[in-house]
């Protein structure tokens, strides 16, 4: 009490610098490193409690800053591979190599199981671009317009542009419900930080111009059924896709939080059941978007402020 009352008083008659009375200290980023911590301690509680393996990448689009959990073991990526199809689609039409707009007339012998929208359609009379192709691999992750696609791409393409990358053990083997070659051990594969890397890489027009990429980040923005978009609010965007096989629940994508936008790659392997996969994911999209969200509305000394 008494120092207050001498503060007081030399401030009073000038005995304390201007600077002192007016600048208080200035805010130390510990706090949020405290925060950051926690997130990382709490993903790994569910890494704990998961009946099968887990692999994670997360990535602050903003400070950089990362973490992972088995970022780099190779991992099954079942639909989620179609990520880097979009990304090679979308290139080659930058380069000039083919339209969007370019026409595909359904044929019958390019259906496949797992085709909600193309086995609908009518064979020899229904025309869609390969945007639309695009919109429906990603909108309800349609096999038949995935491997459409794939044959007008080429899958040496799809491999050279993600070594170009620096993308190694990330690779398209083979087309979608190809089970002799699933059978044969060639899996569509990535691990969570190379995922992540291809994301970011396209966040920051490093891969395409600035046109093509808001186009990219707008159509991998589509609704879909997804274990990640389920975990955030309604009114939350994120560019994701997520993918399913026996035993694998996956989700990688960049979630747009105002501010703040991050990279959230979750793969799981060797699940005993896919349900808790699933619920893996969700809890962990939860936990990040509430830490980046905070962060995103948090003053430099840690208080939230609310949108009214």
């Amino acid at each position: 009490m008494f120092r207050q009352v001498l503060f007081c008083f030399l401030t009073l008659f000038g005995a304390v610098p201007l600077a002192a009375q007016c600048c208080p200290p200035k805010p130390q980023a510990q706090k949020r490193q405290i925060l950051w911590q926690k997130l990382q301690a709490d993903i790994r509680r569910i890494d704990e409690q998961l009946d099968g393996v887990l692999a994670v990448a997360v990535k602050d689009l903003t400070s950089g800053e990362e973490f992972f959990i088995n970022g780099d073991e190779v991992m099954p990526q079942a639909s989620s591979i179609k990520i880097a199809v979009l990304a090679n689609l979308y290139l080659q039409a930058q380069q000039g190599k083919l339209n969007l707009a370019g026409e595909y007339v359904v044929h019958k012998e390019d259906l496949v199981p797992g085709s909600d929208i193309m086995l609908g359609l009518t064979p020899g009379i229904t025309r869609l671009t390969l945007r639309d192709l695009a919109t429906v691999m990603v909108a309800v992750s349609d096999n038949s317009a995935t491997n459409v696609l794939i044959d007008r791409l080429g899958m040496d393409n799809i491999s050279a542009m993600l070594e170009e990358q620096g993308l190694h053990p990330t690779r398209l083997r083979r087309k979608m419900m190809d089970l002799k070659a699933a059978d044969e051990g060639r899996e569509n594969i990535s691990t969570p930080r190379e995922m992540m890397t291809l994301l970011e890489a396209i966040y920051a027009g490093k891969l395409l111009n600035k046109e093509m990429t808001v186009d990219f980040l707008k159509l991998l923005s589509t609704h879909k059924e997804s274990s990640m978009l389920q975990a955030l609010p309604d009114d939350a965007v994120a560019a994701n896709k997520p993918g399913e096989l026996e035993a694998v629940r996956n989700d990688s994508g960049i979630v747009f939080v105002k501010n703040r936008p991050y990279v959230l790659c979750v793969m799981t392997a060797y699940l005993k059941d896919e349900r808790e996969g699933a619920a893996a994911i969700r809890k962990i999209t939860a936990l990040t978007y509430s830490y980046f969200d905070r962060v995103a509305r948090a003053s430099e000394y840690g208080r939230v402020v609310s949108p009214k």
